[in-house]
Formats: C-alpha cells, structure tokens, sequence
C-alpha cells in the first residue's frame, strides 16, 4: 500500500500495532522484534527513495506501512438488557 492509499483509508489517529525495526516474522537480523500498540499521528508520506511511512505514538521518527497493521475493528457492544 502506498502513503496516498494509506491516507485515504486511515485517519490520523487509527490504532495500529506496529514494528520499528522489524516485523516477527521477517527477522533475519537477530534482533528482537518491538511490538508498539499505538495509534497514528501522522498521514503517510514517502521517504525520497519512495519507501511510504507513517509517524506513531512513542516512537520517534517514520515507520514504514509494511511495519505497521491497523488493528481489528472493536466488535460491536452487545447489550445486557
């Protein structure tokens, strides 16, 4: 997905999780993997080499949309009546 893509579907503020360095399932580094559940605070934009990112609460700097997955829509509320 690109940053005009991203933009169009998620507000800033969407909660997200979201993996700085390196998503669990792609760490061929060693290092471990940091999960962030947070929210946006930024729309996307393109770095100058055309990488699409996205700025989050507690983390400084960009993280690229392939490090960060929007979380599940909250099921609705049931009522207790």
């Amino acid at each position: 997905m690109d940053a005009e893509q991203w933009n169009a579907r998620y507000p800033v503020g969407t909660p997200v999780t979201a993996y700085p360095l390196t998503r669990p399932d792609d760490d061929h580094t060693g290092w471990p993997a940091e999960r962030l559940e947070t929210r946006t605070r930024s729309v996307a934009w393109n770095l100058g080499h055309g990488a699409p990112v996205v700025m989050v609460d507690g983390y400084a700097g960009g993280i690229a949309l392939t490090h960060v997955d929007p979380a599940p829509a909250a099921a609705p509320a049931s009522s207790s009546c």
